[in-house]
């Protein structure tokens, strides 16, 4: 890397076979956006900031609640009341004041994201409702932008890659039919705190997987975990050829 700090900050990343100084570099060089920085945004956006990524996008337009604490590592008891973007911004600065970060404390409206994800190498979508995961993933597959699915719920969580630069890749439209019906919610549900950090930093994996090209994204496959009994697997997912959304992509 360019400098002895860096040589030592990611000398771990430097040491991977496969890895090496080349993956660090497209770290460097990557911009990522992060939609919800909630439970599973906060161990995304850390990792992926400690790992190097050059650029984070933070999206989020909720203020910090005291019941968030409970799993959403980015903040701390003082940062209750505070916009998530701000008070993420400064753990995140903290940690590596070379990421840069670009604060999205709005709800992106269709033609704003469309935009937004036009200028962004990844998209880890970690939201709590249809309507935004909706819209993210039809912004991904118009701009063929990778997107990160992650989500968890009671004592399960699962993963997934929907990638629209792959022809066989279905998208989030493909599994889900449009709906108005809201996701389930930690509120009423409950969550087990640490299983959205296990969640959160498989989607950080991901990411750098998609960005460095080392080992096999999750495209097809969707990852899922019973916390429970700390058993996992994996299904096949298709695209579906006759989906409102990517049908007609090449």
């Amino acid at each position: 890397m360019a400098t002895d700090n860096h040589s030592v900050r990611f000398s771990r990343h430097l040491a991977l076979p496969g890895f090496g100084v080349a993956g660090q570099e497209k770290l460097a060089e990557a911009r990522i956006l992060i939609v919800g920085l909630g439970g599973l945004g906060s161990p995304a956006a850390l990792y992926l900031a400690a790992a190097g990524v050059g650029t984070l996008l933070l999206n989020d337009f909720d203020r910090v609640d005291v019941s968030n604490l409970q799993r959403q590592i980015l903040y701390a008891s003082a940062d209750a009341g505070a916009a998530k973007t701000t008070a993420a911004a400064g753990t995140l600065n903290a940690l590596n004041p070379e990421c840069r970060l670009e604060l999205l404390d709005r709800r992106l409206e269709e033609r704003e994201l469309q935009t937004v994800v036009q200028n962004i190498d990844v998209v880890l979508d970690g939201s709590d409702n249809f309507g935004t995961r909706f819209a993210v993933n039809a912004a991904c597959v118009r701009a063929r932008r990778p997107l990160i699915s992650g989500a968890a719920i009671r004592y399960e969580g699962q993963v997934t890659v929907f990638d629209a630069r792959e022809s066989s890749s279905p998208c989030y439209a493909c599994l889900y039919p449009e709906s108005t019906e809201a996701l389930e919610n930690c509120r009423s549900n409950g969550i087990l705190a640490p299983l959205v950090g296990v969640i959160g930093s498989l989607m950080a994996i991901e990411a750098i997987k998609l960005i460095t090209g080392i080992g096999r994204p999750l495209v097809g496959r969707l990852w899922r975990l019973d916390a429970r009994t700390s058993e996992s697997s994996i299904s096949q997912l298709k695209r579906d050829p006759a989906c409102l959304v990517c049908g007609m992509r090449p």
